[in-house]
């Protein structure tokens, strides 16, 4: 049996299941470019509904624009329509596929970076070893102080954590409006680096080391199924090894799908201005 009558089998099989809401194989595996496959996560979550007789589809869509949750799926019989299935495993994958990939060293080269590296020496000990990618070596911090030539207020560097693809969509455009932002107020900051294998407690160590009244770091979060490129800033005044997690103030979230990059650095230049003044953060800013 040759690669076309099992095509042909294949798509005879799959034609006694489709409706007329269900995607064709020819829509999803193009026959005109056999380079060439269609891209399943092109369209967002919001605009997909599979349900064949809704009673309200309009409604439902006004629903739908408020979460990129999988509502509206359908069903076809007792399982998920293909081109559910599909989504749900191309997201699952590119949530792995960051998780476990280094952030590149051309894109660091392009955005001049300079990087250290916590205790960790591999992606494999970074996420089996927590408390590793949370210090530095005494060389490591040395070489960093020495580095920060002049006295700064606030200390902004930039770490993989558990998503690269975080790092690399958002921060060539989030770390110019933050740094243009804090010597527009006549903030004194360093130029900022790129922590590999660094975790949010890397800055109590940093924030000892470098004595800055506030500590920034820009982390790429926890990817799942309804983004892989989520970054968060984690903001702390004079942070220390050992303080409790409520002392941070957290501005979560930023990617293209939930706050924008030029808007979550304005944001968080004034949560910066705001902790300098009131000379706190976390909880006890937010009381």
């Amino acid at each position: 049996m040759n690669e076309r009558e099992i095509e042909q089998i294949i798509r005879r099989v799959l034609a006694t299941m489709a409706d007329e809401e269900e995607p064709r194989i020819s829509e999803l595996y193009p026959q005109d470019n056999e380079e060439f496959i269609s891209d399943i996560v092109a369209e967002k979550l919001q605009e997909l509904y599979y349900v064949k007789t809704p009673k309200d589809r309009d409604a439902f869509m006004v629903l739908k624009k408020m979460t990129p949750a999988r509502v509206g799926v359908g069903h076809a019989g007792a399982r998920y329509r293909t081109a559910t299935a599909l989504r749900f495993q191309a997201d699952h994958a590119a949530a792995q596929s960051t998780a476990f990939t280094d952030v590149s060293d051309a894109f660091l080269i392009r955005m001049g970076l300079k990087t250290y590296s916590t205790l960790c020496v591999s992606r494999e000990e970074f996420l089996t070893r927590p408390d590793k990618g949370r210090r530095f070596t005494q060389d490591t911090l040395s070489q960093i102080k020495q580095d920060i030539i002049d006295p700064i207020q606030v200390l902004l560097y930039v770490a993989d954590g558990l998503s690269s693809c975080a790092i690399e969509a958002n921060a060539p455009d989030i770390l110019p409006i933050i740094s243009r932002g804090l010597e527009g107020y006549g903030l004194r900051c360093n130029t900022p680096f790129f922590v590999k294998y660094g975790r949010v407690a890397t800055q109590d160590q940093l924030g000892e080391t470098i004595e800055a009244d506030v500590s920034c770091v820009l982390l790429g979060e926890r990817p799942g199924l309804v983004t892989a490129d989520s970054m968060s800033a984690y903001i702390t005044y004079k942070p220390t090894v050992g303080m409790p997690e409520s002392k941070r103030t957290v501005l979560a979230n930023i990617h293209k799908g939930g706050t924008p990059t030029v808007e979550a650095g304005a944001h968080i230049v004034d949560l910066i201005r705001m902790i300098l003044d009131k000379k706190m953060s976390g909880i006890e800013l937010q009381a």
